[in-house]
């Protein structure tokens, strides 16, 4: 149990600070320019592509404190953002190889809520 327990440590920390890191960057663009990856469908916002992104980088930033907090339930969200990005970015036409992160991400995050299950804790 104590394997599974580092192993739910380690991954619950790792989709907790990615996604805040990340989200703080859409303030910054420091890592990338990301409302580049909005692609095609940055004429579908009824708004500039900056201020959604900073408003996707509030909702990573909350997502990411709550698998900090509840990993359980934290971990599906993250998990189903992840796929949505990826699903985003296929229907944009750009960025393969960042939706197939994503979604080997969103695996990471399924299995963080799996097995958060399996480890006894108050933080579910």
């Amino acid at each position: 149990m104590a394997t599974i327990t580092k192993l739910q440590e380690t991954l619950r920390f790792t989709y907790g600070i990615v996604p805040i890191v990340a989200g703080l960057d859409k303030f910054t663009n420091l890592l990338t320019r990301w409302s580049d990856y909005l692609g095609n469908n940055a004429r579908l916002i009824p708004f500039d592509p900056e201020v959604f992104m900073k408003a996707v980088g509030i909702i990573e930033i909350i997502a990411g404190i709550l698998v900090l907090v509840r990993p359980r339930i934290g971990a599906y969200i993250v998990m189903a953002w992840l796929l949505c990005i990826a699903a985003s970015l296929i229907v944009g036409g750009h960025y393969f190889d960042v939706a197939v992160r994503d979604i080997v991400m969103a695996i990471g995050a399924y299995t963080l809520a799996q097995l958060t299950q399996l480890v006894p804790s108050n933080n579910k």
